[in-house]
C-alpha cells in the first residue's frame, strides 16, 4: 500500500519558517505544494530553495488556487489570526506560529473557529515535542508526576515587542512563551498539559525597550508547583529546565542542542535515600525515536483523525499563564 501524502502550504518564509520547510521535507507523507511571503525576496528565494512549487504574495490567491490539506502559518503574532481563521473556514488544517496571536483573546476566537471548522489545529510550541522532553516526562510519570518543575529563558537585547518588529508581543508572550508551555508541559499528566491554578509573579523590568524581567512561581492542578524565570536585556542566550519527582531528577540543558542529566535515589537505610547519576542513555525510541518533530506528530493527527498534544483551546491557558506572569498577577487564576 502506497503512502499517502498530504499537500502542504506554507505562508510566511521568515526566519522562524526555515525550520518546517526543513520538517515538511523530511516527512515523507507531506509534499510541499505552495509558499507564501509579501516580501518578493524572501519568497523568491523560498521558491528557489525549496521548489519547484508557486509562490504568492496574496495567501487568499494560495489558497485559491493551490489544492492543500494542511496549512502550516508561520508570520508574525500580529498577523495569523486572519490568516489561520480564513484557513480554517475552508475546513484546512493549519499549524500556527508560537505566539497564537497577540493575545489569549485572539487564540480564543482561533480555537472556536477550529470548533466550527472540518480542519484540525496545532500551535508550534515545539519544546514539547523534543524527544529528549517526552523521554523525561515518561520517566517522571512513571514515578507518579512531577513535583516541582522550572525553567529558564534568558537573552541579550531583542526587537521583538518593539515597533522595529510590527506585530509581535512583548518577549515573554512572543518569546519565552516556549518555557512558560515547558513547565505546564512537564507539570502534567497522559498527554494533557498541566492547568496553572494560581501564580505569584514578579516582574521587574529595566530602563531600555525591552529589558523585560520575570520572576514567578505557579501551582498546577496536577499538585506541581513551576518557577519560572525570564530576563531580557541580560548577557547571553540560556533556555534550561528541570523536573523533579519522588526518587527522580532531570536538568536539561537546551541552549545548544539538548542535553539531559538524570539522578535517581535509592535506599540508604533509616528512611533516608541516596542520590546517583543515572550513567545509561536517555531512551527515546519509545517516545518516536530521535527524529521526533511536530509535524510528524500533526501528520499522525491528521490521517488518523486525533487531537493534536498542542491545541489552540490548551493553547489559551498558556496565553493566559503569560499575561498573568507578565502584569505580575498575585493569586489565583479563572
Amino acid at each position: 500500500m502506497s503512502t499517502p501524502r498530504l499537500n502542504a502550504a506554507v505562508i510566511g518564509c521568515g526566519g522562524h519558517a526555515q525550520g518546517h520547510f526543513r520538517m515538511i521535507a523530511e516527512e515523507p507523507r507531506l509534499r510541499l505544494a505552495g509558499v507564501c511571503d509579501l516580501d518578493p525576496e524572501r519568497l523568491a528565494r523560498a521558491v528557489e530553495e525549496h521548489g519547484p512549487v508557486p509562490g504568492f504574495q496574496d495567501y487568499r490567491r494560495l489558497l485559491d488556487e493551490v489544492e492543500l490539506d494542511v496549512v502550516h502559518v508561520v508570520t508574525m503574532p500580529g498577523h495569523l489570526l486572519p490568516i489561520v481563521l480564513e484557513v480554517l473556514d475552508r475546513g484546512l488544517h493549519v499549524s500556527v506560529e508560537k505566539s497564537p496571536g497577540m493575545t489569549s483573546e485572539e487564540t480564543r476566537q482561533m480555537a472556536e473557529a477550529e470548533a466550527a471548522s472540518k480542519g484540525r489545529a496545532i500551535v508550534s510550541l515545539n519544546r514539547r515535542y523534543f524527544p529528549e522532553v517526552l523521554a523525561v516526562r515518561r520517566l517522571v510519570q512513571e514515578r507518579g508526576g512531577a513535583v516541582h518543575v522550572a525553567a529558564t529563558y534568558n537573552k541579550p537585547l531583542i526587537r521583538i515587542g518593539t515597533p522595529d518588529v510590527p506585530g509581535s508581543p512583548d518577549p515573554l508572550i512572543c518569546d519565552a512563551i516556549h518555557h512558560v508551555d515547558l513547565i505546564r508541559w512537564l507539570a502534567g499528566q497522559g498527554m494533557t498539559a498541566a492547568r496553572p491554578v494560581a501564580v505569584h509573579g514578579e516582574v521587574a523590568d529595566g530602563g531600555r525597550a525591552t529589558d523585560h524581567r520575570h520572576n514567578a512561581v505557579v501551582r498546577f492542578d496536577t499538585g506541581a508547583i513551576g518557577v519560572l524565570m525570564s530576563h531580557y536585556g541580560v548577557g547571553f542566550r540560556i533556555q534550561r529546565a528541570e523536573v523533579h519527582a519522588d526518587d527522580l531528577s532531570a536538568y536539561l540543558e537546551l541552549t545548544r542542542g539538548r542535553q539531559v542529566e538524570l539522578y535517581t535515589a535509592a535506599d540508604a537505610g533509616e528512611g533516608m535515600t541516596r542520590g546517583e547519576p543515572v550513567t545509561d542513555e536517555l531512551d527515546l525510541e519509545p517516545v518516536g525515536g530521535s527524529d521526533f518533530d511536530e509535524v510528524r506528530h500533526f501528520t499522525d493527527c491528521i490521517l488518523e483523525d486525533r487531537q493534536p498534544w498542542s491545541t489552540l483551546e490548551d493553547a489559551v491557558l498558556t496565553m493566559r499563564l503569560c499575561e498573568a506572569i507578565r502584569t505580575g498577577h498575585r493569586g489565583p487564576l479563572s
